[in-house]
Order: C-alpha cells, then structure tokens, then sequence
C-alpha cells in the first residue's frame, strides 16, 4: 500500500512494489495451496495469479502439486469476464465462490472455465474457508482487494498480515484503501503482534502474526 494508505489510484495495475519484492511474493505464492482475489481485482487488475519462477514450478511439480496454487475468487453479481487472465493462464483449478440467486448465471458465463460453488444468500468468508478446508486448502494467500481484505480481516479469519509500504502518496480519497469501515478484532485494547519488519530496496514490509498459527518461516 502507499504512504497513505492506498491500494492504487485511478489508473490500472499502479506498481507500488518492485521487483525484489514481487520475487518474494512468488516465493511465498509457491508454498501456498490456493490464492484468493475478489472479483474487484479480476475485473480491474485482470491478475494472472501464477508462479512466475521455472525453478519454483519446477519445485511443486515434482511434490505432484499443480505448478501454480489454485484460484479463489468470490462474487456477488457473477459479472465476470471468462476471457480475463485469472480464467485463462494456469492449469489449476479455479473457483468462483457466489450467492445462490447467481449459481445459474455464473455456471451459464464461466462453466467451462471455472467450479462455481453455492455460497448461500450471501457468502460468508467464515463458511468459505471452511468448504476451501474440506477441499484440501490449508494454507491460503488472500492477496485483495480492499473489501476481501476488510471481510478477512473483521472476521479474525487472518493468521497472518503482510503489508508492504510503498515510499509514496496516492492522495486521492476515491483511490481503493487497503481496508474499507468494519469492527475489527485489533484495537486499542488488542494490538496486533509485530513479528518482522524488513527493508527490500525501497519499499519495507511489516509482517503481522494475528492468531496462534502464525508460522514465522
């Protein structure tokens, strides 16, 4: 995020990152079972959510693990685009997670590309984790945006939070925020526990241990 606190402005895809820091986020997407976006994020940042490494593809290949985490995403409307990277680019599976009055018309637009499960009236992300955990995903990397992140984050579902700080303002109060209002579980009378704080060049990354299954590796 930047100095103030954005996720991006405006514009597509704003990097606030750079590459030695991209390189770390491939590291970490390599030991990860799936990786969720919402759908805010497949439409406007149309991300591949692969592992960009060869050796690291390499790597899961050989474990009998697809080269790249499976692809979680979750939508009220269904109003996705079955051409988008996130359908298009990987081998393995993807899920698109959906209220029941939008089974039918997301099976109808993204049947052939994607597995799209009932969430119910409304999707819970508590309910999600818990069928993604049925489905053999023990360790997920939710990677945004905003509102994943608020929905993740007031629901104390979060084992652990990254944040890298990127050396600049957005400035913009209609940019995307890293959260969004919610009653979250860290407060005043419960801080958050601050298990690393790293330099990468010119960005720095906080690492924040927020339940007991915090693995600091």
């Amino acid at each position: 995020m930047s100095l103030d606190g954005y996720l991006g402005d405006q514009t597509p895809r704003l990097p606030l990152s750079n590459e030695a820091d991209f390189d770390r986020v491939d590291e970490l997407r390599a030991t990860c079972d799936a990786i969720m976006v919402g759908a805010v994020t497949v439409r406007t940042d149309n991300p591949r959510l692969l592992v960009r490494s060869q050796t690291r593809r390499e790597r899961r290949a050989a474990l009998g693990l697809a080269p790249s985490p499976m692809k979680i995403t979750v939508t009220e409307r269904a109003d996705l685009d079955a051409r988008s990277n996130f359908f298009t680019t990987g081998d393995a599976e993807k899920l698109v997670y959906t209220s029941s009055p939008r089974v039918a018309d997301a099976r109808a637009r993204l049947g052939p590309v994607a597995t799209i499960v009932d969430g119910g009236q409304r999707v819970q992300m508590r309910w999600l984790t818990e069928d993604l955990a049925d489905r053999g995903v023990e360790r997920l990397m939710v990677e945004g945006g905003g509102v994943v992140h608020t929905q993740f984050l007031s629901n104390d579902l979060v084992d652990e939070l990254q944040l890298v700080v990127a050396p600049f303002f957005v400035g913009d109060s209609n940019a995307p925020r890293f959260v969004s209002d919610g009653r979250f579980p860290w407060n005043p009378g419960r801080r958050a526990t601050l298990a690393e704080v790293r330099q990468i060049g010119d960005v720095v990354l906080l690492r924040y241990a927020l339940s007991a299954r915090f693995r600091r590796d």
